[in-house]
């Protein structure tokens, strides 16, 4: 590529408060429209804004995680614009005194840890929503004014990956400080892009291009991507990139344009009168970064110290809930976090996704769990049985115990007993014993599991698969 991209993201999250930004009015998802709205949503005349307490409490925390140098004095502007998603004529924003300012996220990608400088983070109210049918535009205002905190980063990404990255960082984040739902899908976090060129070199950055609200991580990339590739080839055929606003039709896999720009809108900030300056205390501040709820690098830190791989701890890591629920069940004695991994992952998490269940619908304990995995590190149980007793438990809560005694399992760990079982499966079975000794592997897999069903599941596989190569080769010349 003969080209530079030069990427900036806005990050809008959705705060996750009870009430509005600046009223009493509820903060609501997938409810009927217009439905969760008081007369400050409408913009009605003589509407006052109070101050969320706990979306500056939010915000602060959102800062301090982001590295940033927070703003004592809380002071709020107006943006003017007449649109029909905003009533008022004006939203009300922090335009001069964000309360975050010159922070940085680090990102993993394939080139190594990477440092995105943020420039800033800012509290606001968030528009009405608006639908678009053919000729008529329809406002559901249940939206207007929730909280939000606009992340802005400086413009140092400078491709898809770092991108997705970035915006995934910002997300752990405000989720596991349980700031925001974090949900793409449902318009919590919302991302815009802006992407130009310059040749490898210099400095001067190239016309801007901006993206709007892409809704998925993937998307972010995808567009990107796109983008990248659509501006080079316009500049190395000696065309121009022209300003202008675009979105990503995932249908198409491309960009497509909305509408062009030809100078930067003027909205007229102002500060707004009704909303005077509040300090900021340090015992405050102090008070609100002391009630934060751990950050994604404390659990991966955690969690690595248990022994699990990147693989899975980065797995494990994409829900702050199962993160918290595998740590109790270590903290309950769990003797094996790998094992226990494999289980929570893969078994768990299967019946889960098949049954549309989370994590607090599971009917089992974690205490019980722990007891799973320990009978079959104590090798009490084997693998089999294991599987056997949990599919039992996530259907009726029913503890490893009182399984073990109503199915009669007991692993059989005594050599002796396991070599007489052995001796007769390879009586029994000659053929198998020829195959194997032809060459075929898949004969000693079978060997094995001929043991296996003579003891009606209870022999130790590792243990039993010893003796039968110790046999094949003393009595069989295999």
């Amino acid at each position: 590529m003969n080209f530079q991209p030069v990427i900036g993201i806005e990050i809008h999250v959705e705060l996750k408060t009870k009430s509005k930004m600046f009223s009493e009015g509820p903060v609501t998802f997938g409810m009927m429209p217009n439905t969760q709205t008081v007369k400050y949503d409408f913009g009605f005349p003589g509407v006052m804004p109070l101050v969320n307490k706990r979306a500056v409490q939010y915000g602060i925390q959102v800062a301090h995680a982001l590295n940033m140098k927070i703003d004592q004095t809380l002071l709020f502007d107006r943006k003017n614009y007449f649109y029909s998603d905003l009533p008022k004529g004006y939203q009300i924003t922090q335009q001069d005194h964000p309360i975050g300012s010159d922070g940085f996220i680090e990102i993993e990608t394939t080139q190594g840890i990477k440092r995105i400088g943020i420039e800033r983070a800012h509290l606001e109210e968030d528009t009405a929503k608006q639908l678009h049918l053919g000729d008529m535009t329809l406002v559901d205002y249940n939206r207007a004014g929730t909280p939000l905190i606009e992340i802005v980063s400086k413009p140092e990404i400078r491709t898809g990956e770092e991108a997705a990255k970035y915006v995934e960082g910002i997300k752990e984040i405000v989720t596991y400080l349980g700031v925001s739902d974090g949900k793409m899908e449902e318009g919590n976090l919302r991302c815009d892009v802006n992407i130009s060129l310059m040749p490898y070199g210099s400095k001067v950055f190239g016309t801007k291009v901006e993206v709007k609200n892409l809704n998925s991580i993937a998307n972010v990339k995808a567009a990107l991507d796109y983008e990248i590739n659509r501006q080079s080839e316009i500049l190395l055929s000696g065309g121009v990139i022209e300003q202008e606003t675009r979105r990503y039709d995932e249908s198409k896999k491309q960009t497509v344009m909305m509408r062009k720009k030809t100078n930067a809108v003027d909205y007229k900030y102002f500060r707004d009168s009704n909303i005077l300056p509040i300090n900021l205390s340090d015992k405050f501040i102090d008070n609100v970064l002391a009630s934060m709820e751990k950050l994604p690098s404390f659990y991966r830190k955690e969690l690595k110290n248990l022994g699990l791989n990147t693989y899975e701890v980065e797995e494990l890591i994409r829900s702050k809930e199962l993160t918290v629920y595998f740590l109790d069940v270590v903290n309950i004695g769990c003797k094996d976090a790998k094992l226990l991994w494999n289980y929570l992952l893969v078994d768990v998490m299967s019946y889960m996704n098949k049954n549309e269940v989370g994590i607090e619908g599971l009917k089992f304990t974690k205490e019980s769990l722990a007891e799973l995995i320990n009978l079959l590190v104590d090798k009490k149980i084997n693998s089999k049985q294991a599987k056997e007793m949990l599919e039992i438990m996530v259907e009726t809560g029913k503890t490893p115990g009182v399984l073990k005694e109503e199915l009669g399992f007991e692993q059989l760990n005594d050599e002796s007993e396991i070599y007489n079982i052995v001796s007769s499966v390879l009586e029994e079975n000659a053929q198998s014993i020829a195959d194997y000794k032809a060459g075929k592997d898949r004969a000693l897999g079978y060997i094995v599991g001929q043991v296996m069903k003579k003891s009606r599941g209870k022999a130790n596989p590792a243990v039993s698969k010893d003796i039968v190569l110790k046999l094949l080769k003393e009595k069989y010349d295999a």
